[in-house]
């Protein structure tokens, strides 16, 4: 059957077309029929052209402002303050991407910084409180996040009742939470040697090597099996140079990065040692695998985008829409709650405002800055992370200037509103060249 009115047509990874034109994998990661490295980047120029800006915009940022503040104080690009860039955008990049299987499908969750706040509050009490043990106490706030999602999805997918109002709802009630369990002006110290752990204790350094490695070798199997596979089978791929390119460049990151975050970067290096990768960078990276994996490569994330690219047109081809309306919001609460015990554990306590402030607009911000359309049907797990570390960096950048606090509202005020601009602007351009 034929949907004139689909929002976007794309094809299977295979080539065959799907039913109603719909897209069911994120364009961005559809390989094309590519000869040569330069045939690979003419294309990517086509892509461009058409709208198909991804995270570019988003990798340019985090270019300029490396560069701004690394030029403007000689502190920032230190090991010390590179280990708390991290620590910082962790549970952003974490909220982001929960954002990010909402946004894909055109709806908005304005009650996921609450949600993980209310979240975290559970695991704290069950920590503090009851005696839970950490696993025990994680669990509960997860499955708090998930019952929430789970009710706003209901409300959202069978009710019809607008995302934006449910959310809303839920954005006021569930600051109650917290407020009733722990009154007003209490707090809850977070205090569990692993997930305080988790923000301000590191990987052993031979552990992270280890990981690197593995990481490294992992995606560089993985990409030269495909590239084998497909070629055999005579399907299209990517050049074999351009993947030996992603490899190395990956390589280049991951390892660079672990040796750089491997050096002593205590203030009196003499006296104690601080060295290793965050505990909380390896959170982040597993669950942008996880996510990375549901989206591109099961049934689950094609299904999400053909929703996202048009409803209707995935309606009439099988998919059961309302499902995955429901199981994006069950997804999006539980990864809030995982980012509000991880904000609780850089904090070290919970209080009645956890979750209550800007959180919920820096993760949907990253979404967003990273490439994550708010249109619905693009975007990806690594958009959120990309993003993530572009809203961390302008507070740790402008906090090492000494600047006052109006100034960092000013600023990723107005990256959020470019990145919003560039996200219409190129589904303009994607309307108007039929991408």
């Amino acid at each position: 059957m034929s949907i004139s009115s689909a929002k976007s047509t794309s094809e299977k990874p295979d080539g065959a077309p799907l039913a109603g034109g719909t897209s069911t994998v994120d364009p961005s990661d559809v390989d094309r029929p590519l000869g040569t490295v330069r045939d690979a980047f003419v294309d990517y120029l086509n892509r461009l052209r058409g709208g198909d800006m991804g995270a570019l915009p988003a990798i340019l940022g985090l270019v300029v402002l490396f560069t701004v503040f690394s030029v403007l104080h000689d502190k920032f690009l230190t090991t010390y303050n590179m280990a708390n860039l991290v620590v910082q955008a962790g549970s952003i990049c974490v909220l982001a991407m929960g954002l990010v299987f909402v946004l894909l499908l055109g709806e908005i969750d304005l009650s996921a910084g609450v949600a993980g706040g209310a979240s975290a509050t559970i695991t704290a009490l069950m920590l503090v409180d009851h005696g839970w043990t950490w696993w025990g106490a994680t669990l509960a706030g997860i499955a708090i996040g998930a019952v929430i999602g789970l009710v706003i999805g209901l409300l959202v997918a069978y009710l019809s009742i607008p995302s934006f109002v449910v959310t809303l709802a839920f954005f006021l009630a569930l600051q109650a939470v917290p407020l009733k369990l722990i009154g007003a002006g209490g707090s809850l110290r977070f205090n569990d040697e692993i997930l305080r752990g988790l923000s301000i204790k590191n990987v052993p350094v031979v552990a992270g090597w280890v990981a690197a490695l593995v990481v490294v070798v992992g995606f560089a199997a993985l990409a030269l099996w495909r590239y084998h596979s497909r070629s055999k089978r005579g399907l299209s791929h990517r050049p074999l140079l351009l993947v030996l390119i992603q490899i190395v460049a990956l390589a280049v990151i991951v390892l660079g990065s672990t040796a750089l975050l491997s050096q002593n970067r205590a203030p009196n290096p003499d006296f104690f040692n601080i060295s290793g990768i965050p505990w909380v960078a390896p959170v982040v990276i597993v669950l942008l695998l996880v996510w990375t994996f549901v989206l591109t490569r099961t049934k689950f994330g094609r299904h999400l985008y053909a929703v996202g690219g048009n409803a209707e047109a995935a309606r009439r081809a099988g998919i059961n829409v309302n499902a995955m309306k429901v199981a994006a919001f069950v997804i999006c609460s539980s990864m809030a709650a995982v980012s509000g015990i991880l904000a609780a554990s850089y904090t070290g306590k919970v209080s009645p405002g956890s979750g209550g402030g800007n959180e919920l607009l820096y993760a949907v911000g990253a979404a967003v800055i990273g490439g994550t359309s708010l249109f619905g049907g693009r975007g990806r797990a690594l958009d959120a992370v990309i993003g993530g570390l572009v809203i961390a960096t302008i507070p740790n950048g402008l906090g090492l200037l000494d600047q006052a606090s109006y100034i960092n509202f000013i600023v990723t005020g107005g990256v959020l509103l470019l990145a919003a601009s560039v996200d219409a602007i190129s589904r303009r351009r994607r309307s108007a060249t039929g991408v």
